[in-house]
């Protein structure tokens, strides 16, 4: 295995034009906006195109999606309707997101068909989609391995597999799955395998199926400037409660509170509600149903705060979030890294707080040398909420009863809200639209109103159902 170990200042700012790409990618990345490389990018591009197997060390939010969609999309013959890229994802979160990525970077090719096979969806769609042809498959392993069985996905064509989250999809007991989907393909193609953490498990699984994998490292380094943390010291019993004493100093719009355990995540439910602070949990008890519209309305900045434990926030990619509160330190000083990691994207700042009791204190010491830091510690006495005001979300989300099998586009719950119903684009959030409903948030200060107009007009020239979430 070949160890190319790139340290993140030595690739950033280098051009996508360097790249042997077709002239239609280099101006869909232009039209993106996508002018220069991020480190994984310039560190493992090079290396997926010219055709090496690769193994990839990158965190969520990094670009990897563009770092294996580029080579995926240049290995591809449009016109061969088969299926010749496969990426497995661990979550149907991250799959979709994957889909969606792929899908803009395809924009300047043909009529490339992507399709994304998820529990949770159904099994006859799905197959008759396959039947039609499809050049690029996005999955889970469980449902890809149904596919397989049945006889319903055909991989003789596969030049590219992709396995993204690696380590996730370790943790969550798939390495099975996986290795059996990869003994199934060609033994002639391409094995691009990321990662955000390294763990044997994954140099176990790259022996079995990759062919001599070079190997991308970048050290995960959060601008000391864009992740603000701080440390608290709190008993056990007073724990839970402080988390409302640290939403309500810093007051941020969306927070991501992390429990080591399933029943910590409902204790804290429950003492952030008897605070008359709006919080969901995510946990996986949760059908893929009600998952998906607690993620919505997290997305959407109509819930103020998701509980959730590390399983359950696999592959949870969300932009624009503010703070993340460890409720309990993790023993992994890996994941801690991983959790932080989530906020202060995009060059925002956020905020990483982390509630320690002093059997933790071991623990703080392990992640502060692991992240070469000097743990900044604060007092929950030295705060005070200035502000009594409630900590309100400020957008609702809306369901309409009719989603991507009715032909609902985001257009046309647009058209409905800014037309007929008179309000502003800027009063609209974020639309998600799913096989039966339609997801759309409306400043809080409409969100009654807009419920009643849409119920009484039309979209896409029919009546629907419409409730607030």
């Amino acid at each position: 295995m070949t160890d190319k170990t790139s340290p993140a200042s030595v690739t950033t700012g280098r051009s996508f034009n360097e790249l042997p790409l077709s002239p239609g990618i280099k101006e869909t990345l232009q039209q993106l906006g996508y002018l220069t490389m991020t480190p994984i990018q310039a560190a493992s591009l090079p290396i997926a195109l010219a055709g090496h197997d690769l193994i990839a060390q990158a965190k969520t939010g990094s670009g990897k999606t563009a770092a294996f969609g580029l080579p995926l999309l240049t290995n591809l013959n449009p016109r061969r309707f088969a299926v010749q890229a496969m990426v497995l994802c661990p979550t149907r979160e991250l799959a979709d997101q994957v889909t969606q990525e792929i899908r803009r970077l395809a924009r300047s090719a043909d009529n490339i068909k992507i399709l994304t096979l998820c529990g949770g969806s159904i099994m006859r769609t799905q197959t008759s989609s396959l039947e039609h042809g499809a050049h690029i498959v996005v999955g889970t392993p469980g449902r890809i391995m149904d596919h397989m069985e049945r006889g319903t996905l055909n991989l003789d064509a596969l030049n590219t597999l992709v396995l993204d989250e690696a380590d996730r999809m370790l943790d969550m007991g798939f390495v099975e799955d996986i290795a059996f989907i990869a003994k199934r393909c060609p033994a002639q193609r391409q094995t691009l395998l990321f990662s955000a953490t390294y763990p044997d498990g994954i140099a176990k699984l790259a022996r079995q199926f990759m062919r001599e994998p070079q190997q991308v490292k970048l050290t995960e380094q959060h601008e000391e400037s864009k992740i603000r943390q701080r440390f608290y010291e709190v008993s056990n019993e007073g724990r839970l409660q402080a988390v409302g004493t640290l939403l309500k100093h810093y007051r941020p719009v969306s927070t991501l509170a992390f429990c080591n355990t399933k029943q910590q995540c409902r204790s804290l439910l429950e003492a952030l509600h008897a605070q008359g602070i709006k919080a969901l949990t995510l946990n996986g008890d949760l059908e893929q149903r009600e998952r998906d519209q607690v993620l919505i309305q997290f997305a959407n900045r109509s819930i103020s705060v998701l509980v959730a434990t590390d399983v359950a926030a696999r592959g949870l990619d969300i932009a624009q979030l503010e703070a993340v509160i460890n409720v309990d330190i993790t023993p992994d000083p890996e994941v801690h890294i991983h959790r932080i990691g989530r906020t202060g994207r995009a060059g925002e700042n956020g905020w990483a707080l982390s509630l320690c009791s002093p059997s933790d204190q071991r623990r703080v010491m392990t992640i502060a040398q692991m992240m070469g830091i000097k743990p900044e510690w604060h007092e929950l006495t030295e705060i005070h909420s200035e502000d009594e005001a409630k900590l309100v979300p400020p957008m609702v989300t809306l369901q309409i009863l009719g989603g991507r099998k009715e032909k609902i586009r985001p257009g046309d719950v647009l058209g409905a809200l800014t037309g007929e119903a008179g309000y502003t684009r800027e009063q609209i959030g974020k639309i998600t639209i799913t096989d039966q409903s339609t997801y759309v948030a409306v400043a809080r200060n409409i969100a009654h109103d807009a419920v009643r107009k849409l119920a009484a007009g039309r979209v896409k020239g029919k009546t629907v159902k419409v409730r607030a979430l």
